[in-house]
């Protein structure tokens, strides 16, 4: 019953093969964040950019002013040689106007302006290769998850031939038994086993299950849809040997975006100090607006030759002294730029090791492989003995045993290597950045 709920299962996954697996990984939730902060980069980009265009403004709107009770000094002349000076207290009054101006301002020369907008231009070759990095890291996550799933199916259909043959054995010690040939302790060890061998199988049914859900969650896709891995082929050939390891290492130099990302950190920390040391040079502005006010709304539109002002001029501004703020700023900058090229020697350093132990791992891997592909085969000629030996009275149902669990063994241990073997192939790829060469610049 248990068989049959597994097969139906199995019916209603859904396929997915490696390829598959590897283009959704690319694209799951951290790979998109990682592209959202591309596009945050791009459009810092421009507003950086944006300072260097010319800037217009235009300005229009009524205004009110309005004069309280006031006190003052009126000069009234009475003749050539005489005047008459008075206190007056006026009253309140209120008077509006109308106004609109257009005004235009362009950069002619700004050294820090410019040296930002190369800083920005850099900073989005970072992000993007930082992006890749994460796209590789999440495809590799994906690689991982889809083999754990198929290393699991494939258990499962070790256990269950496990148990098929736990059921044949139980049927020849039976039979044994009513023929007179085995005591009853035969048959009753022989059921013991087969009952084992199912529990097994509804076990592994529930690794098969956690399998199934991690990956579909790190593709992004719903939790509840079951998934099967089809089967990428890598049982029906030989594991490819390693590729030697300066090779692996020239690659990583070559192609691995982290070493790009950090190499332009380094520019973005040296652009940041030459933008900071843009203050000792002078900055020159060009400024220009125009200006119309009238009284009344009714003339604002109708005496456009009156109320009229514009005002124009270049400009030339230069810090002489700001405190030593610039001085500070820029010594700053260049240990933030000291820090970056440590952070890079350091980075490239780890990824060396990190390709050397890939490499030996993938090598490990491989050497193991072979050794479980003759235990497996020395396994099952184990079996077809002990096997004929039963059959022929001379064997007990405990030594067949023995020789279908080192049979099961072997074949799981064969499983696991060549699983192992695909994972690290894939791990030392990741390393060295050729995961997808097309990332590569």
């Amino acid at each position: 019953m248990n068989a049959l709920l597994v097969v139906t299962a199995l019916l209603a996954a859904t396929p997915i093969t490696l390829e598959e697996t590897r283009a959704l990984g690319r694209k799951n939730t951290q790979a998109l964040q990682a592209q959202l902060d591309v596009a945050v980069a791009q459009q810092d980009e421009r507003v950086a950019r944006s300072s260097l265009l010319p800037q217009v403004q235009f300005n229009v709107g009524p205004s009110l002013n309005y004069l309280g009770r006031r006190r003052q000094v009126v000069t009234i002349p009475i003749s050539d040689t005489e005047v008459l000076t008075r206190e007056v207290e006026s009253s309140s009054n209120t008077a509006d106007s109308y106004f609109a101006s257009l005004g235009l301002s362009q950069v002619i020369f700004n050294r820090g302006l410019w040296k930002q907008l190369e800083q920005a231009g850099v900073n989005v070759d970072a992000v993007q290769n930082q992006s890749i990095e994460e796209a590789d890291t999440s495809e590799l996550e994906a690689i991982r998850r889809f083999f754990s799933l198929y290393l699991s199916q494939a258990n499962l259909e070790v256990l269950k031939a496990t148990a098929t043959r736990s059921e044949e054995q139980l049927e020849r010690a039976r039979a044994l038994f009513l023929a007179g040939r085995v005591g009853k302790t035969e048959e009753i060890a022989a059921e013991v086993n087969l009952g084992n061998d199912r529990i097994n199988v509804v076990q592994r049914q529930n690794q098969l299950v956690a399998d199934q859900v991690q990956l579909a969650v790190w593709l992004a896709r719903p939790g509840t849809e079951l998934l099967q891995a089809v089967d990428p082929g890598v049982f029906q050939t030989e594991p490819a040997p390693a590729p030697p390891l300066e090779d692996s290492l020239k690659q990583a130099r070559e192609h691995r975006a982290l070493l790009r990302a950090l190499v332009q950190r380094v520019r973005v920390a040296e652009l940041q100090r030459a933008i900071v040391q843009g203050d000792y040079i002078p900055r020159v502005g060009l400024s220009a607006q125009y200006a119309h006010t009238s009284q009344d709304l009714g003339p604002f539109f109708s005496e456009a030759r009156l109320g009229n002002t514009f005002n124009g001029g270049i400009t030339l501004t230069w810090d002489l002294f700001n405190g030593f703020v610039t001085d500070a700023q820029s010594a700053r900058a260049q240990a933030n730029i000291r820090k970056a090229e440590l952070t890079f020697a350091q980075t490239a350093r780890e990824l060396e090791a990190e390709v050397r132990r890939a490499h030996q791992v993938l090598d490990g891997q491989i050497a193991s492989s072979k050794l479980a592909t003759t235990n497996r085969a020395a396994a099952a000629q184990g079996l077809l003995l002990a096997e004929e030996r039963f059959r022929a009275g001379a064997g007990s149902t405990l030594e067949v045993r023995d020789a279908q669990l080192k049979l099961t063994q072997s074949e799981l241990v064969l499983l696991q290597s060549r699983i192992d073997v695909e994972i690290a192939r894939y791990a030392l790829i990741r390393a060295t950045g050729t995961l997808n060469p097309g990332d590569s610049q």
